[in-house]
């Protein structure tokens, strides 16, 4: 089981983690890349404001193809089952890595564009079906554990991106570095892509497909008896397949649900509205703000320029190590305690934030307890939201309706992710010091609405999660 997550996740969430952050790393090289190709292509300078538009373009395109990608996983997870979507992944990453790897040699910016959108979408279905996939193999007493892979895998490629952008400091110690963060080699560093695809398409063919999709979707049940096995191990495989059983006859052919069909769906009302508030409340609760703006936030802080690398570099790290103990708490404390508590506890943090922020001139040791807050913000992020989230989606429907659950909250959080970074600046310069009003605010209602509504899943099938929210999507009364 271990190592089919780690078959998964190396080409799943990796991809997405690794890709926002390392497109930072040569953000000074693709400058003067756009610069000298524009000259040598019209004889004349670039207009400052163009060179922007270009740079913007070529970094929030990526968003946009992850929303593609997220619109169309679902699809592709019914159609060629949920490790045949992660293997036909791999080819647009590697036609992405292509494109961007050629872009410099051949002087088309254009091909970096393109490139950086087909990695979006590859990252936007890894996405969608690797919680997905993930979710249908594991064993309910290790499912949150072998879930929280996605987001270990995710953070470990966050912190991939900030080791290489760290090149020119850590040069000294790790000289290889400079062979991918060098200029001459930036074709190289941005076409890097392709070696987790490539990893991905060597080892996934080695596990089987998901024994869920096998029986509930296939019909295949010697298929799914097999895969179980493998997954299992022969002797403790029946258990689970008496559960796929009763949830295939519960189903009765019920066919695979389009996203549309479950917004007019009573029975999944209240899952669907659960998963859209905790998708929303996890991109928009301050931690994408805190990556993108890193270097602000600690400016504001106090903390010397030449420092600032280092402290980014170390919130990655941090995020990294609580998304491994978080896999390790998941399945002992239950969801409701720690996603509860890591909200309840950002809520906190930014209360605290605000104020050290507004006094940090008074006394020399406020500007490090407004560090200290950024690292125990990540920490509690990092321990609930940050992975409980994709792992309750995985939980909270049965199989027919599992694929268009993810789709919603992958475009979702595509279009979160793409409106937290156009809106953070207006609400800094706007807000100054209390920006961090506005995610204290939205931690502290998402931690309400979780309290109130949703129940713990730990150790419990899908079918049983079902009837925990039937009296809520039909009453009391039934």
């Amino acid at each position: 089981l271990f190592l089919a997550v780690c078959a998964v996740g190396i080409g799943g969430t990796f991809q997405y983690g690794y890709n926002v952050s390392i497109i930072n790393a040569p953000t000074q090289h693709i400058h003067k890349f756009l610069n000298e190709t524009w000259n040598s292509r019209y004889q004349k300078e670039l207009n400052p404001d163009l060179l922007t538009f270009l740079w913007s373009v070529i970094a929030s395109i990526f968003s946009l193809g992850g929303l593609c990608g997220a619109l169309i996983g679902g699809s592709m997870a019914i159609r060629l089952g949920r490790k045949g979507a992660l293997l036909m992944n791999n080819v647009i990453a590697i036609l992405a890595s292509i494109l961007m790897g050629i872009s410099f040699p051949t002087g088309l910016f254009e091909l970096l564009i393109a490139g950086r959108f087909l990695i979006g979408i590859n990252s936007g279905i890894g996405f969608c079906v690797q919680p997905l996939y993930i979710g249908e193999f594991a064993p309910k007493h290790l499912r949150g554990g072998l879930a929280m892979g996605t987001s270990i895998f995710l953070t470990g490629g966050i912190l991939m991106g900030q080791i290489i952008g760290l090149r020119q400091e850590m040069l000294f110690f790790f000289p290889v570095l400079e062979l991918l963060g060098g200029e001459k080699h930036l074709a190289l560093l941005l076409s890097s892509s392709c070696v987790p695809a490539f990893a991905q398409l060597l080892f996934l063919p080695w596990f089987p497909e998901s024994p869920r999709y096998l029986l509930i979707d296939r019909g295949d049940e010697l298929s799914c008896a097999k895969a179980l096995k493998r997954f299992h191990g022969s002797s403790d495989y029946r258990r689970e397949m008496e559960d796929i059983q009763r949830e295939c006859f519960a189903l009765d052919g019920e066919k695979p649900k389009k996203p549309w069909q479950l917004f007019t769906d009573r029975g999944v009302r209240w899952q669907l509205i659960t998963v859209i508030v905790m998708t929303m409340g996890q991109q928009l609760s301050g931690i994408n703000a805190i990556y993108f703006y890193a270097t602000y936030v600690f400016e504001q802080a106090g903390i010397l320029a030449e420092k600032i690398p280092y402290v980014t570099l170390g919130t990655g790290v941090c995020e990294c190590l609580t998304a491994l103990s978080c896999g390790l708490l998941i399945d002992h404390l239950g969801r409701r305690c720690l996603i509860i508590g890591g909200y309840v506890l950002m809520t906190l943090w930014c209360t605290v934030l605000t104020f050290s922020l507004t006094y940090q001139e008074l006394y020399c040791w406020v500007p490090y307890m407004s560090m200290a807050c950024v690292f125990a913000f990540i920490l509690s992020f990092g321990l609930g939201p940050g992975g409980i989230t994709n792992t309750l989606t995985a939980e909270l429907f049965v199989q027919s309706s599992r694929p268009a659950a993810h789709m919603i909250a992958g475009t979702v959080s595509w279009i979160s992710f793409f409106t937290i970074g156009m809106l953070f600046p207006f609400i800094v310069n706007g807000l100054q010091q209390y920006c961090f009003v506005v995610f204290l605010l939205e931690c502290f209602f998402v931690a309400a609405f979780i309290f109130l509504i949703i129940p713990e899943t730990k150790n419990k099938s899908f079918l049983e999660i079902k009837k925990e929210f039937h009296r809520l999507n039909f009453g009391r009364s039934a």
